[in-house]
């Protein structure tokens, strides 16, 4: 019999107590069958969590039941959750997609706070990982976003895991068949109006037939670039503070910093910001506006770059409440919240 799909027991130790997230669908079955299988000699402490999203009415009840019958079967404790994904979708303004998505990583951070689980694996795989490079680089993703989805992510309490997340779905599905489990599928994921749907079925294939090996270069080039981002983020935790100062400068020396929360500033000298490398000085830039609690895009992270020249503009404004000023020293990055409009006040007052 044709062994289970590889794990990456480097994730796993013993006496760990593993939630493992199953949908229904083949990949997560899949992991529950290998996770049983393997959690005897490893010394895995196993439950299964089944998040109902409240979309796609009866088929999701009928996830539910299957997911509740195969816990029971594998004789495994169930933790089961149900959320409203229209409704959040709505009031956050999300997709539903992505508040589908925020819904399910909230309540895996709920069981590891709670002590549920020492651990909730996903079973993300190297397709998965493929499609999701691939997906932000269409959409044009800074390097952290080609790091693509995560083997472990640290969580209060415990962690989230991928241990499939170097295997391929046909050898999940070959697998499952070979050993006579059934799953669920999800309509869903055929559905073309998803562009991630979209790039599995349609732009994935169109590629291997120049590379057959895509899938796996793909994920090789996310290894790569979270590594990248792990040394960047380590030299840049000893280049910030002498590089970033707080607030504006005052006359007679010092600076002045904002008490209000809806405002702040930070400057950077012009002479160091233009001694460094460009790829320094535009993480630089951006964490410049990290530290306001705001994101740049690559076209405003542009704009801040050609402030650095001597010749660039003095004055940008890069997004609603967000804007640059160049001194004859400095380079100035302001947060400052716009005013609300009269009906929106109002109805900001009214949630108080």
């Amino acid at each position: 019999m044709t062994p289970a799909p590889h794990l990456d027991r480097t994730l796993l130790r013993a006496g760990m107590r593993v939630a493992v997230a199953v949908s229904g669908g083949a990949d997560s079955v899949g992991l529950l069958r290998a996770l049983r299988e393997a959690a005897p000699e490893i010394g895995l402490v196993l439950s299964v969590a089944h998040l109902h999203h409240g979309i796609r009415g009866s088929e999701a009840d009928e996830d539910e039941r299957f997911v509740a019958d195969l816990a029971e079967q594998l004789r495994l404790p169930l933790h089961r959750h149900s959320v409203d994904t229209p409704q959040a979708a709505k009031a956050e303004k999300r997709t539903l997609e992505e508040a589908a998505r925020h819904l399910r990583y909230a309540w895996f951070r709920e069981l590891l706070a709670q002590a549920q689980a020492d651990a909730v694996a996903t079973a993300h795989t190297l397709d998965d990982q493929a499609e999701t490079v691939l997906h932000r680089l269409i959409r044009g993703a800074w390097t952290e976003g080609l790091g693509g989805i995560h083997p472990v992510v640290t969580c209060p309490g415990g962690s989230i895991m991928r241990p499939f997340l170097k295997t391929r779905r046909a050898e999940i599905v070959a697998w499952l068949r070979e050993i006579g489990q059934p799953w669920r599928e999800d309509a869903s994921n055929l559905d073309p109006a998803l562009t991630r749907t979209r790039v599995r079925h349609q732009l994935l294939p169109q590629l291997a037939a120049f590379n057959p090996r895509i899938a796996q270069q793909l994920a090789r080039m996310a290894t790569i670039a979270r590594d990248e981002e792990a040394w960047w983020d380590t030299e840049l935790a000893r280049l910030l503070p002498p590089l970033i100062l707080p607030g504006k400068p005052v006359r007679g020396g010092g600076r002045s910093v904002s008490t209000q929360q809806s405002e702040g500033s930070v400057g950077l000298e012009l002479g160091r910001l233009r001694a460094l490398a460009p790829a320094l000085r535009r993480r630089v830039l951006r964490a410049a506006a990290s530290q306001l609690g705001r994101d740049l895009n690559f076209d405003q992270t542009e704009r801040l770059m050609e402030m650095c020249e001597p010749e660039g503009s003095r004055r940008q404004q890069l997004t609603a409440e967000l804007r640059a000023e160049r001194s004859a020293r400095e380079l100035q990055i302001l947060r400052e919240e716009p005013p609300l409009r009269p009906a929106t006040r109002r109805r900001a007052l009214d949630s108080d």
